[in-house]
């Protein structure tokens, strides 16, 4: 296995604001209100063979449109912060379409929403057992 690729629950958001404030657990709870979660049991992201090689890692930050099905509208998939490596940036937006989630939440109703999701490219370390 190469090195590992890392989803982490991003941030709903309806603005271009990196930086979102989410509610409290329990506020969320109590309104019913969600962002999307990953449900992927594997990662659809595979790692580019030759960064892994030479041990080159990043986080892409991708910004999707979640459908309330749950499904990444392919054509919403867009970079929001590059990794600074444009083959881990493709290899993130090659698997976007295959990512899958719950969809958010709004009163404890689904809804589509705009959603940022990082992935983490990280390379096994040098000597050590691959992940």
């Amino acid at each position: 296995m190469l090195g590992s690729v890392l989803l982490v629950q991003g941030a709903c958001s309806g603005n271009d604001d990196s930086t979102i404030a989410l509610p409290d657990a329990s506020a969320a709870i109590s309104r019913g209100d969600e962002p999307p979660t990953p449900i992927n049991g594997n990662s659809p992201v595979e790692y580019p063979a030759a960064l892994y090689d030479q041990r080159i890692g990043g986080t892409v930050i991708l910004r999707l449109f979640i459908t309330a099905d749950g499904l990444v509208d392919p054509d919403s998939v867009a970079i929001q912060e590059s990794s600074g490596f444009p083959a881990l940036d493709s290899a993130a937006i090659a698997a976007a379409p295959g990512l899958r989630y719950s969809p958010a939440l709004r009163g404890g109703v689904a809804v589509a929403t705009t959603f940022q999701q990082p992935i983490t490219f990280t390379p096994a370390p040098l000597g050590g057992p691959l992940p």
